[in-house]
C-alpha cells in the first residue's frame, strides 16, 4: 500500500489553508482587542487614581491647615477617616507625611506602627524638598505591576507635607489573562469546526482532480483508453471535459508523430553527413550514425550531455555564442592513428512565436580539405620567405645607390652587379620553389663547380650584414685565411647560406651577435654559425630539419617563418654529399652547422 504524502495532497493543503486563515483571523483580532482593553482598562486605573490623589491632596491640605488644638479629634484620626473614605481601593498602600518626615496616617492597618515614626522613604523626602514622583515599578515584595507616587502638599506655596501611594495594577492584568483563556478557547473550538467543514470542501474538489491525476498518469504510459469521470457542470466538470478531449487529440497526435519520426530516423541514418541535436539547454537528445562514427561516441554515452562538452568547445566557446553562431567551426579531433578535422554548422530550432528550442549541429568530414589547403597555404608562406631575403637585400643595395653610392666610381659598379645577381637568383628561386615537389625525386639540375668556401661565405656574411645594419646585429667571421675548395652549386649553397643566417637574424635579440666559424677537418670544411637566440628545446632537436615544422608556431608565424628553410637546406647539403646538424642550449642560442667534402682536385692546383 502507498505512503500518502500528507505535505504533497492538495486535500490536506485545503484543509491547512482554512485553518490558518481561521487562525490568524481569530490571532489578529484576540491581539487587537485585548490590546485596547488593556489599554483602555489601564488608562480608566490612572484617570481614576489621579483624581482620587488630586481629592486628596486637597482634602489633607485643608486638615493640616486647620487648628488641631480647636478640635475635638486629631489630625491622624480626621486623616484615616479621608483615606477610609477615599483609597478603599486593593492592593493600594498610602501614607500621609508631614514637613518633619513624620507619618502621620496610613492606609493599611498593618503598618500603622509606622505612624509617629520618621519616614526613611526616599522619594517621600524629594516629595518634601518639590520634587515629586510618578513612576511605574515591579513590587519585589509580591511581583505586582505598581505605580508609584510622590506628590506635595502645599499651603501657600510652602510644603506642609507629603502623601505617598503605591497602588498595584495587577488586577488589570489578572483580569486580561482571564479574557485571553476565553479567547484561545474560542479559538479552539472554530478552528476545529473550521477543519470538518474544510476536510468536507476538500473532497468536493479533489475528488475530480485525483481522478484527472489518475488520467495523466495513465497518459504518460501511452494509454489512451481511459478517459474521465465529470462530476457536474461546473469549472472543475468542464476542466474534466477538456481533459478527455485533450486525450482523443494526443492520441491522434502521438500516431501522427509516430510516422513522422520513423520518416526522419531513416533520413538520419543514410545522411552522409553527421547530425546532432540538442534541447534548449544544449543537451544532446539525438545523434545520427554518421556522427557516432565521426567522434568515435555512442549516442547513448552522449545523451543528456552538453554539446560543447562532446564537440570539445566548452573551454573556449560558451553554449549561448552558439545560438547566435552563423559561421561554420572547424573542429579537431586528431588521435593517435589518424588525422580527422571536421566543420560544424550550427542551426537554430525554433518554435512558432520565435522561442529557442534547440539546436542542430551539422558535421562535415573536411580533413582531406585541410590537408590540401594546408599545403597551400605552406607553399605560398614558403615562396614568402624565400623571396624575402634577395628582396632585403637588393632594397638596401638600391638605397645605398639612391644616397648617392652611385656617384662612386668604385662603389656603384659593385652594388648594381649584386642587385643584379640577386634579381637573377630571386628568378632562378622561384623555379626552385615551383619544382619543390621533385626534391623528393631528385628530378632537379644543379650547376656544380669548384668554389673557394671562405671567399664565398664572406660575401654572403657581408651581404647580411649590409641588410641587417639597422638591427644592432653583428657579424663575428671565424674564417681561415687561406684556399679551401668545395664542389657545388654556387646558387644552392647561396641558398643553404641565406636560410641559415636569416633563421640566425631572426631569433637573434637586439645587440646579438651571429658568428660564422669554417675550418677543414680531414677531408671535409665544417661549417658552423651561431646565434645567441633563445635556443629550441632538446626535445625538438631531431624533427628541425622535417619540412613544414616549427618549434613554435606562435613566434614563427609572427616573425615570418614557414618551417620549410631547414628542410630545403637539409636537401641542399644532401645532394652536396655533405652531412647538417644542429646542437642548441635552451637559453643560450643555437648552433647549425654543415659538412661538404673538399675538393681535393681544387685543392691541389
Amino acid at each position: 500500500m502507498k505512503k500518502i504524502r500528507f505535505h504533497k495532497s492538495i486535500h490536506v493543503k485545503i484543509v491547512i489553508i482554512y485553518v490558518l486563515l481561521i487562525l490568524i483571523a481569530m490571532q489578529v483580532i484576540g491581539v487587537y482587542f485585548t490590546r485596547q482593553l488593556e489599554d483602555q482598562l489601564v488608562a480608566n486605573f490612572n484617570a481614576t487614581l489621579d483624581e482620587r490623589v488630586n481629592l486628596l491632596r486637597y482634602n489633607v491640605e485643608q486638615e493640616m491647615k486647620r487648628n488641631e488644638e480647636d478640635e475635638e479629634r486629631s489630625l491622624t484620626s480626621r486623616i484615616n477617616e479621608i483615606l477610609l473614605e477615599l483609597f478603599n481601593i486593593d492592593n493600594t498602600d498610602v501614607q500621609v507625611v508631614d514637613k518633619n518626615s513624620t507619618v502621620i496616617s496610613v492606609s493599611n492597618p498593618s503598618q500603622r506602627a509606622n505612624i509617629g515614626q520618621k519616614t526613611t522613604n526616599v522619594r517621600v523626602k524629594r516629595a518634601l524638598l518639590g520634587v515629586e514622583d510618578d513612576v511605574p515599578l515591579l513590587n519585589e515584595a509580591n511581583n505586582h505591576r505598581t505605580r508609584v507616587l510622590a506628590i506635595s502638599v502645599y499651603s501657600e506655596e510652602e510644603i506642609i507635607g507629603a502623601i505617598y501611594i503605591e497602588a498595584s495594577i495587577e488586577e488589570i492584568y489578572d483580569q486580561m489573562r482571564d479574557i485571553n483563556q476565553i479567547l484561545m478557547s474560542g479559538t479552539i473550538i472554530a478552528l476545529a469546526i473550521t477543519a470538518i467543514l474544510g476536510v468536507l470542501l476538500a473532497r468536493t474538489i479533489t475528488r475530480p482532480i485525483i481522478d484527472m491525476k489518475r488520467q495523466a498518469v495513465v497518459l504518460g504510459r501511452g494509454d489512451f483508453s481511459r478517459s474521465v469521470k465529470v462530476y457536474g457542470n461546473d469549472e472543475i466538470g468542464q476542466l474534466a471535459s477538456a481533459f478527455n478531449e485533450l486525450t482523443n487529440r494526443l492520441q491522434d497526435a502521438r500516431a501522427t508523430t509516430e510516422g513522422e519520426k520513423r520518416k526522419l530516423s531513416s533520413v538520419l541514418t543514410h545522411m552522409t553527413d553527421g547530425v546532432i541535436a540538442t534541447d534548449k539547454s544544449g543537451k544532446i537528445i539525438l545523434m545520427n550514425k554518421r556522427a557516432e562514427h565521426m567522434l568515435d561516441k555512442k549516442q547513448e554515452d552522449v545523451l543528456d550531455t552538453e554539446i560543447t562538452k562532446v564537440l570539445n568547445l566548452d573551454k573556449f566557446m560558451k553554449l549561448e555564442d552558439l545560438f547566435k553562431f552563423t559561421d561554420p567551426i572547424l573542429l579537431d579531433f586528431d588521435n593517435d592513428d589518424e588525422e580527422i578535422i571536421l566543420e560544424a554548422h550550427f542551426s537554430v530550432i525554433e518554435k512558432e512565436n520565435g522561442e529557442q528550442n534547440g539546436l542542430i549541429a551539422v558535421l562535415h568530414d573536411v580533413t582531406e580539405q585541410e590537408k590540401i589547403e594546408e599545403e597551400r597555404r605552406e607553399f605560398v608562406a614558403n615562396v614568402s620567405h624565400e623571396l624575402r631575403t634577395p628582396l632585403t637585400s637588393m632594397k638596401s643595395y638600391l638605397e645605398a645607390l639612391a644616397d648617392g653610392a652611385i656617384e662612386d666610381p668604385e662603389v656603384a659598379p659593385r652594388f648594381i652587379h649584386v642587385t643584379q645577381t640577386e634579381t637573377e637568383r630571386m628568378i632562378r628561386l622561384v623555379n626552385d620553389l615551383l619544382q619543390l615537389s621533385k626534391m623528393d625525386s631528385k628530378d632537379y639540375h644543379m650547376n656544380f663547380a669548384s668554389i673557394n668556401l671562405p671567399q664565398f661565405v664572406d660575401q654572403i656574411m657581408e651581404r647580411f650584414e649590409m641588410s641587417t645594419k639597422n638591427e644592432s646585429i653583428t657579424f663575428k667571421h671565424k674564417i681561415p685565411d687561406r684556399d679551401m675548395f668545395v664542389y657545388g652549386d654556387r646558387d644552392k649553397l647561396t641558398q643553404l647560406m641565406d636560410n641559415i643566417l636569416s633563421n640566425a637574424v631572426k631569433y637573434s635579440p637586439e645587440g646579438g651577435t651571429i658568428t660564422c666559424a669554417l675550418k677543414a677537418e680531414k677531408d671535409r670544411v665544417l661549417v658552423s654559425i651561431k646565434d645567441e637566440g633563445v635556443g629550441i628545446p632538446k626535445e625538438n632537436i631531431p624533427f628541425v630539419f622535417d619540412r613544414f615544422y616549427r618549434v613554435d608556431k606562435a613566434r614563427t608565424r609572427n616573425l615570418g617563418g614557414t618551417g620549410l628553410g631547414l628542410a630545403i637546406a637539409k636537401e641542399i647539403v644532401t645532394a652536396h654529399g655533405g652531412s647538417i646538424w644542429v646542437s642548441s642550449d635552451w637559453g643560450k642560442g643555437t648552433t647549425i652547422s654543415f659538412a661538404l667534402p673538399l675538393d681535393e682536385e681544387a685543392e691541389q692546383l
